[in-house]
């Protein structure tokens, strides 16, 4: 440590070290042991690293929130059957042509309505005729037009769903999941294989691998609107009919509020119109939440890099207490060896904030590139980061520094 004089006007010699001499003792006290000094680093490491991976992270599948609900949750609208006031309530307030009334306003794609059948007790879901063996399971059926299967963007494994010729001869087909089909040992088509709800029997004529929205449809039975009114009646007291439609990105909210008046102009209060959610409000959520989540855990990580640091700091005061007599007798100050070990303590920092910043920035781009998408980093975060290893660098050699500076030189040279 190379100590410049400075006269005070008093004519006494104050020593002084100057910033270039810090940061030369530093970096020489950490290459005095190499090994130590990375092990040390890396708890910093590894906190700063997780700090950059985490906003990154979120960053980037934030945006990809935002395509995934302006592509399906932002292009869904729900209408549901509120029947008006009494006494002009009415069973189903859904025109038999609703679907083409949606259909012809401007950013509607696809639109059906459907409702959940009431069975009776001894109705079961089998794929053998009741009497056959008694066996069955409790299966929701759901009666919909052609539209309600469009609407819900099917992705179909065998077969097809029925379209508007079944829905006006009242045919009895039916659109079942694969997990259903499972369940019920239907692995093929080829033989025209049946679902009997209870005495019915439906010719199934295919079989969904999964939907894009209203994925309920899976686990269900979809019959043809007017084949389950022909033999169940319509909706039921409490289980009133659904319309879903499908809209053009951006077209959502406008067919929400033309709707009611497409279907009933004399009366649109029978009808109500959910809009979809606002997708900026369910993304912040979503991000905030995961934001919390995974920055405690970078915390963690950066209280174990601090003490980590602190301990390695405090061994190499005890095992330099004779150097650091030394100093003290050749004019070193207290503040000097304060400086000294603060110095060493920030730059294991800095070095474990700008490690941990590389490491972090590579991560979020392997994951973009894993995934193919388009990794988002704020600058704010890179120029914050290092900064941060910084910061506990120097908090955690506060105490090995004061514990150094207290060291008197005659009791260090005796030792």
């Amino acid at each position: 440590m190379r100590l410049l004089r400075r006269r005070r006007p008093d004519g006494v010699e104050r020593a002084r070290l100057s910033t270039r001499d810090l940061l030369s003792e530093a970096v020489a006290g950490m290459l005095q042991r190499p090994a130590r000094s990375l092990l040390t680093a890396l708890g910093t490491v590894l906190g700063v690293g997780a700090f950059v991976a985490v906003l990154g992270l979120t960053a980037t599948t934030s945006s990809q929130i935002d395509s995934r609900f302006n592509e399906l949750t932002a292009t869904e609208v729900t209408v549901e059957d509120t029947g008006g006031e009494q006494p002009e309530f009415v069973a189903n307030a859904f025109p038999a042509d609703a679907d083409a009334r949606i259909r012809r306003l401007n950013g509607a794609k696809e639109a059906g309505v459907y409702w959940p059948v009431r069975l009776g007790r001894d109705e079961l879901v089998s794929a053998a005729p009741a009497g056959a063996n008694g066996q069955g399971e409790r299966v929701q059926v759901i009666a919909a037009s052609p539209g309600v299967l469009a609407a819900a963007g099917p992705h179909l494994e065998q077969g097809r769903t029925f379209d508007a010729y079944h829905d006006k001869r009242a045919e009895k087909v039916a659109v079942i999941g694969s997990g259903m089909a499972s369940q019920l040992g239907i692995t093929t088509l080829d033989t025209f294989p049946a679902v009997f709800v209870g005495d019915h029997a439906f010719t199934v004529i295919g079989i969904v691998g999964d939907v894009d929205r209203k994925a309920d449809l899976l686990m269900s039975v979809v019959v043809p609107r007017t084949t389950a009114e022909r033999i169940w009646g319509g909706p039921q007291s409490g289980e009133r009919a659904k319309m879903l439609i499908s809209t053009e990105l951006g077209a959502a909210q406008q067919i929400a509020s033309e709707a009611a008046l497409a279907l009933d102009p004399a009366h649109p209060d029978r009808f109500k119109a959910v809009p979809p959610p606002d997708p900026k409000t369910l993304r912040g959520n979503v991000t905030s939440d995961l934001n919390q989540l995974f920055l405690l855990l970078a915390g963690i990580c950066l209280v174990i890099g601090a003490v980590g640091i602190a301990n390695t700091t405090l061994v190499a005061v005890l095992e330099r207490t004779g150097e650091i007599g030394l100093r003290r007798a050749l004019g070193a100050r207290g503040r000097h060896i304060t400086l000294q070990f603060l110095g060493e303590s920030g730059a294991l920092g800095t070095l474990g904030g700008l490690v941990g910043t590389s490491l972090g920035t590579v991560t979020v781009v392997a994951m973009a590139v894993a995934r193919d998408w388009t990794p988002v980093i704020h600058p704010a975060t890179v120029v914050a980061a290092p900064l941060i290893g910084l910061v506990t660098g120097v908090l955690a050699g506060l105490y090995p520094a004061w514990r150094a500076s207290r060291i008197q030189p005659a009791e260090a040279l005796r030792r």
